[in-house]
């Protein structure tokens, strides 16, 4: 069955307003509520919901109503997501990769796994990290330091995509672990996978729209936070990050290009956060960052 995606385009204050109508209308369900910047100098944002085809019918009038409380003249568009195994294509003839004492690999290559080595397995599917890219790997590697190095109680893993993060925390330290994302798509992956690697309890995987879920108050504050997102969600949702961090607690960062870097550690520092180390891989940044 395919996903659909229902969505306005508006401005960013707009964007904002309905995104808290949206969350109280939807906030206890298992639907994907997110805002994205489709033109800056235009203020040009997009407001949508993710669902399945049958839902649609249930969905789409609850959408609207809430748009005609205070914005009657938002016009509600659909999108048919199409069926598209993206990592299946991107996966052709990837090689094992090492970050820290991990290994990430495909069924195919369980024999290149060592005695020493924390190995997890993924395969192609439906959802971004596999370890290949330079963001997720970064993020494997530091991942490995900061637990090694600090007591960590909990953790988040915003946005998790296919789990990787999340089950690489869990192999490491037997601690409760929330592990989020919009796309309800990406949750299934991330829970198949975690089942995979035999990770089956300390990993809560739910579907959030960013921090209006009430997963994260009912999990948190957090020891340690991975965010492997992009730049500009980072720089703009660090206040409420912070806020979720206990004290002492780390954040690593990824999904930033290296020019981007300066710009994502002056809104982290600005949010109460010391920077600690910074990994480049292929043009791409790790950051880790503490509370004090």
């Amino acid at each position: 069955m395919s996903e659909i995606r229902l969505f306005v385009t508006t401005t960013e204050a707009n964007a904002n307003r309905i995104l808290d109508l949206m969350s109280l209308e939807f906030g206890e369900e298992d639907y994907a509520i997110a805002t994205t910047e489709i033109d800056e100098k235009a203020d040009v944002w997009e407001v949508s919901i993710y669902l399945m085809g049958d839902q649609e019918e249930e969905v789409q009038p609850r959408f609207l109503r809430v748009l005609q409380a205070e914005y009657p003249d938002d016009v509600i568009q659909r999108e048919v997501i199409p069926d598209v195994d993206w990592i299946a294509m991107s996966l052709e003839g990837l090689k094992p990769v090492r970050a820290g004492r991990f290994l990430v690999h495909g069924s195919h290559d369980r024999d290149k796994v060592q005695p020493n080595d924390l190995a997890i397995e993924i395969d192609a599917g439906q959802a971004f990290g596999t370890g290949h890219h330079g963001t997720t790997a970064g993020c494997l590697e530091v991942i490995d330091k900061v637990v090694s190095a600090r007591n960590v109680r909990n953790a988040l893993d915003l946005g998790t995509g296919s789990g990787v993060l999340a089950i690489a925390v869990r192999k490491l330290v037997k601690v409760p672990v929330l592990a989020t994302d919009i796309d309800p798509i990406a949750v299934r992956v991330a829970k198949e996978n975690a089942r995979r690697n035999e990770v089956v309890s300390g990993i809560d995987f739910r579907t959030a729209p960013g921090f209006h879920s009430t997963a994260f108050a009912d999990h948190g504050p957090f020891d340690l936070i991975i965010a492997n997102i992009l730049a500009r969600p980072l720089m703009k949702m660090a206040p409420q990050l912070v806020a979720h961090l206990a004290p002492g607690g780390s954040v690593i960062l990824s999904g930033i290009l290296a020019e981007q870097r300066w710009k994502v550690l002056s809104a982290y520092n600005g949010a109460g956060l010391a920077h600690i180390r910074t990994i480049w891989r292929n043009g791409w940044v790790t950051i880790h960052l503490m509370r004090q």
